[in-house]
């Protein structure tokens, strides 16, 4: 499909003010100009030329406009297109303070006042659950360019909580792309949204003059969408991003009064901004051959994006205040820049090739299947299109013998993989013959090579050759000579690379199933293994029920016990002791729960090494074949090649046999290697389970010895509920109810905004997950704090975070 070229559409917002200088800024009767005038300084000389009226044509201007408008003018139509295949981006630029951020994603807290972002989301879920007949695959990214460093804002959700991911930006043949960054699969809204706001929370903020929470980095959010037909059985797939790009805001220091870390920051800020304006002129300039994209991380990320394979529209954040003028002009500036450039979007089409072998498998059946029909019909006996086996090869051979010897008048042909076979019959008795003769000659004569003057000179010397040059027995250049042919060329030389071929080719199965006595033994070995594996597998799904039980085991803590025995001994036992005793009484199911999640991640682990043994195999088998297949072809080289009609190399039926074995043995390769990664899955999966049942297991433990021997008996009286607290104590169970009543509000604001727009339901839903966690988060924090007082109880504080850290 042809590109169309486009210009990159430009939008301005202005954040509404109560001081709209309507003398200074005008805008068009069509919404899509601007007008700014900017009074001559008297102060100045009394020539003057600066420049005091400018005007800009944009597509549209976007003034006390709702967040729904907005959207509506700039992204709707981009994200139908990114459907549909298009690449689509749009950049939020301006001034610190402008409303980027608030264009890009909202205020958070408000479903009516959601950005692009969250409103993109909705668009494509909703349209995916309106396409039944395609399977739409919806991943997301989210981005942090922070003084010229990549971080990756969603790594705690990828189970990175270290952050120590290296990231690098890579140039591609799909683009520029950054190599570590997670990516992850969503199949709803809600976990959209929920990885959305969670990114919100890492992102880096500061407070300055102009804004409070003012962005201290760039960020750039991408919905990564893969659409395959369900109706259509072709190989053919669309793909496509959208690039949501929150700029950080342009910075002039004497405004600011940026001083320290976010002076630093607004440098780098303004640094890579430039390089952004410089990137922008240089694509303007149709006679630049050069863009310097790598100047900085935020161009070379947006390489694409910009005078690229996409659908590019530019939203220029501006204040409507006559004391913002000059950043204003600048924003209008690089708004107009922009609408220089031209892109050129195209659908993006790939192929799977999986799914272009199944067709071409299933083309040949019904080929098959038609010639067999066309046989029935014209009455011809049943010809068998597979190929030939070693006993039907042997009767062709001694067919062609006895038609050479004149013992038959004609070969009988019933189709064309028979021809074949007779040509290569033919070729295999002729080199038979001349391996016969070249040995008789070998017997009887000493071969010298023309071409080499020290064996000549050798020769005259013994009396090989005569006065005149010439070889003894050469008759007039021609005919029978004494002389060594080229090492090339001859016979000897390439019947022993085909030997050695076909010696490689011993070493590993036929495809019909011959083996040798090695390779079938390991085979054998690891057929029995794949059986075994396949019983592991059902008993991974019995297994698989009892780690759930167990995990709902494990999320509800026990009440303690009541202790039969008061009375304590004057001194704790020792903890390795104590421990013991706990695995046997108080902890004997979360023990329990350990051992069998164990005995299962050492069971994962043994049969990982088994398949990594049999690929390693396969992996040897694919080496010896793809070397016999080399010298086939160095001997058909040498030979010579014969081609058909259409053009296309005819290759024997031995060369034909190994590229079918060489498929056979990718393809087991790929299977076992697609069940060693699931395999691995598992494991990390059982891993994390063992590592939490242990810290579980520790856990309850030192609750347990705390409540037996280290807090009094009045204290555990006292934090009962109905007992007494001494003055100055929090309640524990009061400091953990304040959570309910925010679910309480929560769940009486759903009940009155619900009605009225159902289509809120994923965003509050992540919303309350997301103040859950940060509830927990807080919660936790200050309990630890409340810790390292004295007077107060771990044990409690550690039994009342667990139930919490259940309820999140």
């Amino acid at each position: 499909m042809s590109a169309v070229r486009r210009k990159v559409r430009a939008f301005v917002r202005v954040k509404p003010t109560a001081d709209f200088p309507q003398d200074v800024i005008r805008f068009g009767p069509d919404n899509k100009s601007i007008d700014l005038s900017i009074k001559r300084d008297i102060k100045k000389e009394v020539v003057n030329n600066k420049q005091t009226d400018w005007s800009f044509k944009l597509d549209g201007v976007l003034h006390n406009a709702s967040q729904d408008s907005v959207y509506e003018a700039v992204a709707t139509e981009l994200v139908s297109e990114a459907l549909g295949g298009y690449n689509g981006t749009i950049i939020c630029y301006g001034q610190t303070g402008a409303g980027k951020t608030y264009t890009m994603t909202g205020p958070g807290k408000n479903y009516q006042h959601r950005g692009i972002i969250l409103r993109a989301i909705q668009q494509v879920f909703r349209v995916i659950e309106k396409h039944v007949d395609q399977s739409i695959t919806v991943r997301i990214s989210y981005l942090e360019i922070y003084n010229e460093a990549l971080f990756d804002l969603l790594s705690t959700a990828s189970g990175d909580t270290t952050g120590n991911v290296q990231m690098s930006i890579v140039d591609g043949p799909q683009g520029a792309h950054v190599k570590g960054l997670s990516v992850h699969h969503i199949s709803c809204e809600e976990d959209a949204l929920s990885l959305l706001f969670q990114g919100e929370t890492n992102r880096v903020i500061a407070e300055h003059t102009l804004n409070k929470n003012s962005s201290r980095s760039h960020c750039i959010f991408t919905i990564y969408l893969e659409s395959h037909s369900r109706i259509l059985s072709d190989a053919k797939y669309i793909t496509s991003k959208i690039t949501l790009v929150d700029l950080a805001g342009s910075e002039r220091l004497g405004k600011t009064g940026s001083e320290g870390q976010v002076l630093k920051e607004a440098t780098y800020i303004n640094k890579s901004l430039s390089f952004l304006e410089q990137a922008i002129i240089a694509l303007a300039d149709q006679k630049r051959d050069h863009i310097p994209f790598r100047q900085s991380k935020l161009t070379h990320v947006l390489k694409d994006s910009l005078g690229g394979n996409c659908n590019t529209v530019l939203v220029a954040n501006i204040y409507g205040e006559a004391a913002q003028l000059e950043e204003t002009l600048s924003s209008l500036r690089f708004a107009a820049r922009m609408k220089w450039i031209t892109t050129e979007p195209t659908v993006n089409e790939k192929h799977d090739p999986q799914r272009i072998v199944k067709n071409l498998q299933k083309e040949i059946t019904l080929l098959k299947q038609e010639l067999a029909m066309h046989d029935s019909l014209v009455n011809r006996s049943p010809v068998n299109y597979d190929p030939l086996n070693e006993t039907q090869i042997a009767e062709i051979n001694s067919q062609v013998r006895r038609y050479l010897e004149g013992a038959i008048d004609e070969i009988d042909i019933m189709n064309i993989r028979q021809i074949q076979e007779i040509f290569n019959q033919f070729k295999v008795i002729l080199s038979q013959q001349e391996q016969e003769v070249e040995a008789r000659l070998h017997t009887k004569y000493i071969l010298i090579d023309k071409n080499d003057y020290t064996a000549i000179n050798a020769a005259q010397k013994a009396g090989l050759v005569d006065a005149d040059g010439h070889l003894v027995g050469e008759l007039d250049g021609q005919g029978f000579g004494i002389g060594i042919a080229p090492y090339l060329s001859k016979q000897g030389v390439r019947r022993a690379k085909a030997r050695r071929a076909k010696e490689l080719v011993s070493l590993t199965p036929r495809k019909e199933g011959l083996l040798s006595s090695g390779s079938a033994k390991d085979l054998e070995s690891f057929s029995i293994s794949r059986s075994q594996l396949v019983t592991a597998n059902k008993d991974l799904d019995m297994k698989e029920g009892k780690e759930q039980d167990a995990a709902s085991i494990e999320t509800h803590r026990s009440e303690p016990a009541p202790r039969e025995d008061s009375n304590r001994p004057s001194t704790p036992p020792l903890k390795s002791v104590a421990f013991e005793d706990f695995k046997n009484e108080r902890g004997s199911e979360i023990n329990r729960i350990f051992k069998e999640n164990k005995a299962i991640l050492s069971d994962r682990k043994k049969k990982a090494g088994e398949i990594t043994q049999r690929i390693n195999l396969i992996k040897h088998q694919m080496d010896i074949t793809k070397e016999a297949l080399e010298l086939q072809k160095q001997e058909r080289e040498l030979q010579g090649e014969y081609v058909d009609e259409k053009g296309q190399i005819i290759i024997d039926e031995e060369e034909f046999l190994l590229i079918m074995k060489l498929q056979d043995l990718k393809k087991q390769y790929r299977s076992d290697y697609d069940e060693l990664q699931d395999l691995r899955a598992e494991i990390q999966y059982c891993q994390q389970l063992v590592d939490q049942c242990r810290n579980r297991l520790i856990s309850e433990f030192e609750i347990w010895y705390n409540e037996s021997f280290l807090i009094p008996e009045d204290v555990q009286e006292a934090i009962k509920p109905g007992g007494n607290i001494r003055p100055g104590m929090i309640p524990i169970n009061r400091v953990m109810c304040l959570d309910e009543d925010e679910q309480e509000r929560f769940d009486r604001m759903q009940k009155a905004v619900l009605p009225a727009c159902p289509g809120s339901v994923p965003f509050y839903n992540a919303k309350s997950k997301m103040e859950q966690q940060h509830s927990y988060l807080r919660t936790v924090t200050s309990l630890q704090q409340m810790q390292k007082k004295p007077g107060l109880l771990p044990a409690a504080v550690k039994n009342k975070s667990s139930s919490l850290l259940h309820n999140v």
